[in-house]
């Protein structure tokens, strides 16, 4: 039976590896040493101590891992996958990054006879734990389609988007239709508070209706509530946007609404919310009343 390999073991990693080795022998890595060890008392697997350790025993690899300069360290650094995987491996990055980056990773591997896929993931850190995250991947036909079987363990859907970069471009997406979204939300729950209509009432109603979402139906009553320690945080999603913002200047698109609630982001982060979950635009607008 193959040997899986995971770097990367924040809140999303965590689970997604611990899925894995339910399945598969699994060899984690994390930066920080200690949260590899806290891993392995919660599940069956070893530990690497550096991504060319891993690399040694492993032909497919998982990634989630902070931006697009961990990735590289990762991948091609002093003790980087590349200096240890074997031709024919494939490395799964599951950080979102820009696709920039992507696509030169994918050169990069290619070049050692390695296949890389860029897979950024939607679903949160709920999703990671309930194995029902969403999986955009972009790289070879044949390298994403040996890798659905372990995706599997911790995903509820999965689509090859295209070529190299694809997955970081719908991932983008995304996260420019989540914003816009979101403040919507926001503005609608701040809404019904300032009419003393019932909160309950009112997403009973529409909520089953074209106004429905997945946020929605997961948000509203920690919103209403002004609850945000839970979630996606702000500081991630505002990286996410920058990378977004950054795409779309080149490809000539406005993003004019997910600029402004960009910069709503920043005035959370001024408010001291960086980990708070990306509803709390819900509490600017109550700050700002």
């Amino acid at each position: 039976m193959k040997t899986v390999g995971f770097i990367g073991l924040g809140v999303m990693g965590f689970p997604m590896a611990g899925h894995i080795s339910k399945a598969f022998p699994t060899q984690v890595y994390n930066r920080t040493l200690s949260k590899a060890e806290d891993w392995a008392e919660l599940y069956s697997g070893s530990i690497a101590l550096s991504p060319k350790e891993m690399g040694t025993s492993c032909e497919e690899i998982f990634l989630c891992v902070g931006n697009d300069d961990d990735v590289k360290e990762v991948i091609a650094g002093d003790e980087g996958l590349l200096s240890s995987l074997k031709s024919g491996s494939i490395i799964v990055d599951h950080t979102t990054t820009s696709a920039t980056l992507s696509r030169e990773m994918s050169n990069i591997c290619i070049d050692k006879g390695v296949n890389y896929l860029d897979a950024p993931v939607s679903g949160g850190q709920a999703g990671a734990e309930n194995a029902a995250l969403t999986i955009m991947a972009g790289g070879d036909k044949d390298s994403y389609e040996k890798v659905c079987e372990t995706m599997g363990h911790y995903s509820k859907f999965s689509k090859l988007m295209g070529s190299s970069g694809s997955g970081q471009l719908t991932k983008m997406v995304n996260q420019i239709c989540i914003a816009g979204l979101l403040q919507g939300l926001a503005e609608g729950i701040n809404f019904s508070l300032k009419s003393q209509l019932d909160i309950s009432d009112v997403i009973e109603v529409i909520s089953k209706g074209a106004a429905q979402s997945w946020q929605m139906e997961n948000r509203w009553e920690t919103m209403s509530l002004d609850q945000y320690d839970h979630g996606f945080a702000v500081d991630h999603m505002r990286k996410d946007l920058k990378i977004a913002l950054e795409e779309a200047q080149k490809q000539g698109a406005s993003l004019e609404i997910t600029k402004l609630i960009d910069g709503y982001y920043k005035d959370i982060q001024d408010m001291g919310g960086n980990r708070w979950d990306t509803s709390s635009l819900m509490k600017r607008l109550q700050n700002n009343d």
